[in-house]
């Protein structure tokens, strides 16, 4: 028998971690808006590039270097929204052969140890964009840190998520859309 805020087979959906997950869909709208801007920019530019090149017989000198700095800030930024609903790729052929409650307690190992892994990749981006701080870009002069930064708030924000899917259990987000 479940409560009002009680999910089958997960979390308690009411007090924290809803308030929770409200602040996590408000930094997603956020991200989401960014992702759009981001490829907006990307595609404008490249096709203003391609408009200079057989138009104009020109280029934009820093084309190459900014829409591939955009391309991998839309990619980082766009890697937590997958980590919400766990559509990245994996491999649950033997966890689907387990009983309900010991896959819901693997999900919650497994995004525990993601978890983990995003406090590491945290660090490491906090250290490499530190260190990139001090250099230009090629075409541009601006910081080469500018690559490492989305990276840094991708692993940010994937922790985010993978608390609350420890925290929730594999239900957290069901039932729910995107925005």
């Amino acid at each position: 028998m479940t409560h009002a805020g009680e999910l089958e087979g997960g979390a308690d959906q009411s007090g924290p971690l809803k308030a929770y997950k409200g602040a996590l869909r408000a930094l997603d709208r956020v991200s989401y808006i960014l992702i759009v801007a981001v490829m907006a920019a990307m595609s404008s530019l490249v096709s203003i590039q391609v408009f200079y090149r057989y138009a104009l017989s020109s280029s934009i000198d820093s084309a190459d270097e900014l829409s591939r700095l955009f391309f991998v800030w839309a990619i980082f930024l766009a890697i937590p929204h997958g980590v919400k609903y766990g559509v990245h790729v994996g491999i649950d052929l033997i966890v689907r052969l387990m009983p309900a409650r010991l896959q819901e307690a693997m999900f919650r190992l497994s995004a525990a140890l993601g978890a983990l892994l995003m406090v590491v990749t945290l660090v490491v981006s906090l250290t490499a964009t530190i260190d990139k701080w001090p250099e230009l870009m090629p075409t541009m002069p601006v910081t080469a840190a500018l690559f490492y930064i989305p990276v840094l708030i991708s692993a940010g924000h994937s922790l985010l998520h993978l608390i609350a899917l420890v925290w929730g259990g594999s239900t957290t987000w069901a039932g729910e859309n995107e925005l």
